[in-house]
């Protein structure tokens, strides 16, 4: 497990290395990584600790800049830059952050409104989103008579538009539910889902989530017929397909440009499940980042 882990952190390393170039602004020497090439290019990097944007056009590169006067306000020079060399744009710049999200939309709505065959990345691509999880949950749809709690961990991967602040979402996952002493019963689940964002900002969203369809491996303690055809207590199997359209609720926090913290409230109640006589348990937290 560890080589496993440690021949992905490697494959994004190299990944990361190769999507970098090497850049000369006022005389210092940048590694910038580029979110949009066309008229105008827009690029980025973490240095310092700081998030630095630079546009590009032509040969020029000047840097995206919002620094503080005497008075500790903001001075959000990037506005006047970004108007300076998109003379031509039909929107005004005055709205932008300087936020990687806001510039790359602002960017490329003037990259296509000056070049008509530009694609911008909400048309040639989908916004991916991963993330990993762990909590505890006490399975309220099956028999759990008391009420324990065991750990659950997993993985997930969430679509959706390629846009700033997109509401709807796709997501696939897959969940491990770990049988304890107190519970033995364990349960492997591949989910698909539909997510929905209720409060959506830059900094914090709140969602309602409902899983739509799973496949599900389940093991669980029980009154078994053995070879001599004696009852006895041992591991019931099952496993099958479910339309179960159960209902959670969670929020993304976010910590960087591509990161967030999040949190998740699962199984509050299902369509097509009846709950086994106790209320929802199912608590995990994850770190999500954009791919």
């Amino acid at each position: 497990m560890k080589n496993y882990i440690l021949s992905l952190a490697l494959c994004f390393i190299t990944f990361t290395s190769f999507s970098q170039e090497t850049y000369i602004v006022n005389g210092t020497s940048y590694e910038l990584k580029t979110e949009v090439t066309g008229t105008i290019d827009l690029l980025w990097n973490i240095i310092d600790g700081k998030y630095r944007y630079f546009a590009k056009k032509g040969d020029a590169i000047v840097e995206l800049t919002n620094t503080k006067d005497s008075n500790k306000k903001y001075k959000e020079e990037y506005k006047t830059i970004l108007e300076g060399i998109t003379p031509e744009a039909s929107s005004s710049a005055s709205k932008v952050k300087l936020t990687l999200e806001s510039l790359r939309d602002y960017i490329e709505a003037y990259n296509a409104s000056v070049d008509p065959d530009y694609i911008t990345s909400t048309n040639a691509k989908l916004l991916t989103r991963f993330s990993v999880i762990g909590g505890v949950t006490n399975s309220p749809f099956v028999n759990n008579p008391d009420n324990v709690s065991n750990p659950v961990f997993g993985a997930e991967f969430e679509f959706s538009e390629a846009i700033s602040l997109p509401r709807h979402s796709i997501y696939f996952q897959g969940k491990q539910v770990v049988a304890t002493d107190k519970f033995d019963y364990s349960a492997t689940q591949f989910i698909v889902g539909y997510r929905f964002r209720i409060i959506n900002k830059e900094a914090f969203n709140f969602y309602a989530s409902l899983d739509l369809a799973q496949y599900v491996f389940t093991k669980t303690e029980g009154v078994i017929v053995n070879n001599q055809d004696q009852f006895e207590m041992g591991h019931i199997k099952e496993n099958g397909f479910e339309a179960p359209f159960t209902f959670g609720v969670g929020a993304d926090i976010k910590l960087s440009e591509t990161s967030f913290l999040s949190i998740t409230y699962n199984e509050l109640f299902a369509l097509l499940l009846e709950n086994e006589g106790n209320f929802s348990t199912s608590f995990a937290i994850g770190y999500k980042f954009k791919l």
